[in-house]
């Protein structure tokens, strides 16, 4: 029997201990290996190619990333997002940002006349990115058509403030009376509602509510303008899509006082005003808005604005609760009296204070159009009286 040459075994077993056999499980990979006190560790990593995700949500751009504006200097809030990595670094035109916890973030961006350039990156833990960019065509106020604004009708307002419940269950309020009274004063004061146009309620029932509403269907005209003011409870019943108003005889457990958003917008498509304004401090939901309004902001665009139909809301957000002491009502009529212009559309005034809601409170205030119920385009224009 011929044997075996000693160098030929030795490689048989080599090859045994170094490679697999038939039917022997293989595992594969991207891994981290980790040797400890001998032993081999195998830590499966996985892979994130998912760049993450940037919003913008101030001010409104149009589908194409373009608007215009008439001020030296844009304020942008926006919020990044990676639920994969998390972000690791933005940056606003090569310059590198701090992000909140949340990932929100605000930058000031000082403009050139004509077109300015806005890049915006933010990068994750992984290295993918995102990069989004934006074009601002700043126009000079001097550059501006100035004139007087051609107005027809008169100015409506129903302003509604609820501090009292007469269910227990209900906590009765300390501010909303209050606010609908400093509103009050600022338009009549310094706008052009004459007091016999606007109805002030306090206090008062879901048949007040609907009274004062049918008494405007019946006086406003197509030339005519209307802001519509709430502030007391709200309710968001997330899963029905429902939102109420709690008027004064509200029962906490009982939904048959309770005023629902959705006959609200019925009023508003019955009151055939040019413009409806909605202004609420207090729950409404989401799904009233239609879209996100495209920013028109320079002045040769005000007349536009007024010609055209409209049916808008501002809100101080998404919340189940009201506040007792709002921010969002504060800013509103501190920005009504500070403004120095003639006329300033409801866009430029929510614009104005939207940032400093944001920095003074837990809410996050909506703008846009209310769905379905006639908007085309135009705005509600706050005109202020010749001193």
């Amino acid at each position: 029997m011929k044997l075996i040459p000693f160098w030929f075994a030795s490689f048989i077993l080599f090859s045994l201990a170094c490679f697999p056999v038939t039917g022997q499980e293989i595992k594969s990979g991207k891994s981290a290996i980790f040797v400890n006190n001998q032993k081999v560790e195998v830590s499966k990593i996985i892979t994130d190619t998912v760049p993450p995700l940037i919003k913008i949500l101030s001010p409104m751009f149009s589908p194409d990333g373009k608007m215009e504006s008439n001020k030296a200097e844009l304020t942008i809030l926006g919020k990044t997002t990676d639920e994969i990595s998390g972000v690791n670094r933005l940056f606003i035109n090569a310059q590198k940002f701090d992000l909140s916890e949340d990932g929100l973030f605000v930058k000031a961006i000082p403009l050139s006349r004509g077109e300015n350039k806005i890049e915006i990156i933010v990068v994750d833990n992984k290295d993918n990115y995102a990069r989004q960019t934006f074009t601002i065509s700043y126009v000079s106020e001097s550059n501006t058509v100035s004139g007087e604004l051609n107005i027809a009708g008169s100015y409506y307002a129903l302003l509604i403030g609820i501090n009292e419940y007469q269910d227990p269950q209900l906590p009765n309020l300390d501010r909303p009376v209050n606010d609908a009274e400093s509103l009050y004063t600022v338009l009549v004061s310094h706008y052009l509602f004459d007091p016999q146009n606007v109805i002030l309620l306090k206090n008062v029932t879901r048949s007040d509510i609907n009274d004062a509403l049918d008494l405007l269907a019946q006086k406003i005209t197509p030339a005519d303008n209307l802001l519509i003011f709430y502030a007391g409870h709200g309710y968001w019943d997330e899963k029905a899509n429902i939102g109420y108003w709690l008027p004064s005889d509200a029962k906490r457990n009982l939904k048959a006082d309770w005023f629902r958003n959705s006959t609200l917008c019925d009023y508003i498509m019955e009151i055939n005003s040019r413009h409806t304004l909605l202004i609420t401090d207090a729950c409404f939901g989401g799904s009233i808005f239609k879209t996100r309004s495209i920013s028109l902001e320079v002045p040769r665009a005000i007349q536009m604005l007024y010609d055209l139909p409209s049916r808008k809301a501002m809100t101080s957000g998404t919340i189940t609760e009201v506040p007792d002491r709002s921010s969002f009502v504060k800013y509103l009529v501190e920005r009504l009296y500070e403004n120095k212009e003639k006329c300033i559309s409801s866009e430029q005034l929510f614009a104005s204070f939207r940032i400093a809601v944001i920095n003074n409170s837990d809410v996050i205030p909506q703008y846009g159009e209310i769905k379905n119920v006639g908007d085309q385009g135009g705005d509600f224009i706050f005109v202020r009286r010749e001193k």
